[in-house]
């Protein structure tokens, strides 16, 4: 009898322990959008971002964290944990008249951190389709949207065009709000819905807010305040304004924040910050010393700014350098084991829990990330190239692929020069050798600038990664990018804003 009475307090003391465990933790998750390497103050730029840093610095810095060379396919992985080759986006962005979208088969992260309990929440950016109805943030998990479709809008106007037609492109939920915001900038905007969000959030539910901004993202376009600000420091005009919406967007990573505070929420929560490519060189951005950009498979394009900060990080993380491999992909396993969710009815991923790696310091258990194979990449001619007979993989396709320290490029990687920061005085330096080759091989960890070609030097290497790549290619979706659909190209036939036309 008394085993019985000590087995049944035993119960209770532990249904007790879990029926009062905390709550899962707050996540908020920061993406900027054409973010470079260069342009934040930890990596060494002019450019002022002193939250950021902060951040950054009383966090865990992830130093080798990779995401895609565009908008849509980041995007796409962040939501869903899946490679491009496994939802059909392999191919460019979603353009405005594209009727296409992240395919509704797909779980997404909101729904499962919805099922797991949270209030889900999207603010800014969505540019992962829109052509139909059920493509839409409030049909795929997430309980508010405020925001806009396309690539970028005007910062003031909150419209877009297609060279042809000018349309609105902001909107809550599905409703048109665009006019009420006029004049309005949308950082600005944009922060101010964040701070009302949390300030009116139940304490007793936990939050997921995906703060997908604008900012730095084309148009070029600040209050003159900011650029200002830069007047001494920088002189090529296009990169003055771009610093002053990076200094926009910096302190409205420290309004965030300091609403989490305020509302008391700030000791439950795990923040995210990440760019969603590299830096656009022709407008603004800036990658040093990594080679290339926005648009390009080189390290300049994929490399990406990111950190995590929170209290719940243990103190011997904290102001750490993390240089595990992590990917973009990793996120969606990572936040639903935060939220002590499930993974019932997600196809499977490509995307691994690195909460330890990032919480502990443990190595990840990431050893390679397919970067992406693009069918319908431009193919260049080829003739001699010592790699064309390999029996594994077309290498005039585009794809890039690492495996523990090395890096594999074919066919046209995009651009490959190292494009030092205007006021830096410094010249461009492009290798002209390099132009044509089909194939090329980097030592990532000795070489993350990618100077030296060392596919002649190791073809062991290269036929092995070929071979990966063509074990990737056998896993492949058919890649979807259906021409654009006139009916999607003119907002006047709708409400006079860009969204679902079928």
């Amino acid at each position: 009898m008394e085993s019985i009475t000590e087995s049944l307090l035993f119960l209770t003391i532990i249904g007790f322990c879990w029926a009062s465990s905390p709550l899962p933790p707050h996540i908020v998750f920061i993406l900027a959008d054409d973010l470079g390497w260069n342009d934040v103050g930890y990596h060494g730029s002019v450019i002022k971002t002193p939250a950021i840093d902060n951040l950054a610095r009383e966090g865990v810095r992830l130093e080798n964290y990779y995401v895609q060379p565009v908008c849509s396919p980041t995007r796409s992985q962040l939501l869903t944990g899946r490679y491009q080759i496994h939802t059909g986006l392999q191919h460019s962005i979603i353009w405005m008249s594209t009727p296409l979208c992240l395919p509704s088969d797909e779980v997404i992260i909101a729904q499962k951190l919805k099922e797991a309990g949270y209030s889900t929440h999207l603010i800014g950016k969505w540019h992962v389709g829109h052509y139909m109805s059920h493509c839409l943030p409030h049909k795929r998990g997430f309980d508010s949207f405020f925001g806009f479709y396309q690539a970028g809008s005007d910062y003031y106007f909150h419209n877009s065009t297609n060279g042809v037609y000018t349309g609105w492109d902001l909107r809550r939920d599905d409703l048109l709000v665009a006019d009420e915001y006029f004049g309005k900038y949308s950082t600005t905007m944009y922060t101010q819905e964040a701070i009302d969000l949390i300030s009116k959030h139940d304490r007793d539910k936990p939050m997921f807010l995906l703060f997908s901004h604008q900012a730095v993202h084309v148009p070029l376009q600040v209050p003159a305040s900011y650029s200002n600000a830069y007047l001494d420091l920088i002189e090529d005009p296009k990169r003055r304004v771009y610093a002053g919406m990076v200094s926009s967007l910096d302190l409205s990573v420290d309004d965030v924040v300091c609403a989490l505070k305020s509302a008391g929420m700030w000791d439950n929560t795990v923040l995210i910050f990440s760019s969603d490519n590299g830096g656009s060189t022709a407008e603004g951005g800036n990658n040093w010393p990594l080679r290339g950009g926005k648009a390009s498979l080189h390290e300049g394009g994929i490399r990406a700014v990111s950190f995590v900060n929170s209290p719940l990080l243990p103190i011997n993380v904290k102001g750490s350098i993390n240089k595990e491999l992590i990917h973009v992909t990793d996120w969606f396993p990572t936040l639903v084991h935060l939220a002590k969710g499930n993974f019932n009815g997600v196809k499977p991923l490509d995307g691994i829990n690195q909460w330890q790696t990032i919480s502990e310091g443990k190595p990840s258990p990431r050893y390679e990330i397919l970067h992406n194979i693009d069918p319908l990449s431009f193919r260049p001619r080829a003739r001699g190239d010592e790699w064309l007979g390999n029996p594994y993989f077309d290498i005039t396709t585009q794809a890039a692929i690492r495996i523990g320290d090395w890096k594999l490029l074919t066919g046209k990687p995009g651009n490959g020069k190292w494009i030092p920061p205007p006021e830096s005085g410094m010249e461009i330096i492009e290798n002209t050798s390099l132009r044509d080759e089909l194939v090329q091989l980097y030592n990532i960890r000795h070489d993350p600038s990618e100077m030296t070609d060392l596919a002649r030097s190791r073809p062991d290497i290269v036929s092995q990664l070929l071979y990966r790549l063509s074990l990737y290619n056998a896993t492949a979706v058919p890649c979807s990018f259906p021409k654009e659909d006139v009916r999607g190209s003119n907002p006047s036939m709708g409400d006079g804003g860009w969204g679902p036309w079928l």
